[in-house]
């Protein structure tokens, strides 16, 4: 059932949204957004324009949209850290930065064994510290996101970096294209979509989950959901465990048994979203040339 801007597959949809509610654009002008990150603090949110080399920020007093960052090392994904820092991944520059309150940027990991990454792309802090990060190669792939190369390390893997020591692991490394990931509401459970479709005959367009060992490791890996639409590539969980993932279509929101409840019809392709606003209930959308958000009925699981 199509209301307004959501469509209705699953009753368990319809509390979660407002009927009255609509998609509206903030800005556009982008080539390939993605990565929204938001700070409660100063109420703005920060996100990537990968192709332009920049990242861009929207100010939620004044709706003014101002460049953040040019040069930006054609960074992808975004989050806050747990000290309202900002932590980033380059494409361009091949490495995971964080970006401190002076503005200094402290790099937090550009090798793997003495071999440079492919080209980080979604990251996630843990309660405990710790980040998580993919590593596909689309910065490699060309020079549209970053810079033509060849991989080192010879594949596409996910990755921790420890919070005191800083040494970087492997954490699964049976991934085509690894990209979006999040942890449960309670961090037991670890969601990673496969954008590997394109780049392999037969290739995944699934979103698997893992459960994460009080020791950091991964276990399982079943499939959770296979995208209906195009791809999966980032998304966030709300905070009754609901997935509110990018798509070919728009936002497509999962229920925690793995089941598509509902979309949220978006005009371009969506890349990645994040929830924001002081309660938490306005999710922001990154889809290709723009910059949406929509007002919900759930507030986004505290991340921070």
């Amino acid at each position: 059932m199509r209301i307004g801007d959501f469509e209705i597959l699953d009753e368990r949809f319809r509390p979660l949204v407002k009927p009255a509610a609509k998609v509206e654009k903030l800005f556009e002008g982008c080539r390939w957004a993605e990565g929204p990150a938001y700070f409660p603090a100063h109420r703005s949110l920060v996100w990537s324009d990968i192709p332009n080399d920049r990242m861009l920020r929207w100010d939620e007093a004044t709706g003014a949209t101002g460049v953040f960052r040019q040069p930006a090392g054609h960074s992808n994904g975004n989050t806050v850290d747990r000290e309202g820092r900002l932590v980033t991944c380059e494409h361009g520059n091949r490495r995971v930065t964080r970006t401190e309150h002076d503005g200094r940027i402290t790099v937090v990991a550009d090798r793997f064994e003495g071999k440079r990454f492919n080209s980080p792309n979604d990251v996630v802090v843990k309660s405990d510290g710790s980040i998580w990060f993919t590593d596909p190669a689309y910065g490699i792939d060309s020079d549209y996101e970053g810079h033509k190369g060849e991989s080192e390390i010879g594949a596409c893997h996910v990755y921790r970096v420890d919070p005191h020591s800083g040494a970087v692991r492997i954490v699964a490394d049976d991934f085509v294209r690894p990209n979006g990931l999040a942890f449960s509401t309670d961090e037991r459970l670890l969601y990673i979509s496969d954008t590997g479709a394109p780049h392999k005959p037969d290739g995944p367009r699934h979103m698997r989950v893992f459960r994460v060992g009080d020791d950091g490791r991964l276990s399982g890996g079943e499939v959770f959901a296979v995208c209906t639409e195009g791809v999966f590539d980032g998304f966030r969980l709300d905070d009754e465990g609901h997935i509110w993932t990018s798509a070919g279509d728009g936002v497509h929101c999962y229920h925690p048994d793995g089941t598509l409840i509902g979309k949220v019809h978006v005009p371009e392709r969506v890349a990645n979203v994040v929830f924001g606003w002081p309660k938490r209930n306005r999710l922001f959308i990154c889809a290709t040339t723009s910059l949406y958000s929509v007002l919900l009925a759930v507030n986004g699981a505290r991340t921070f």
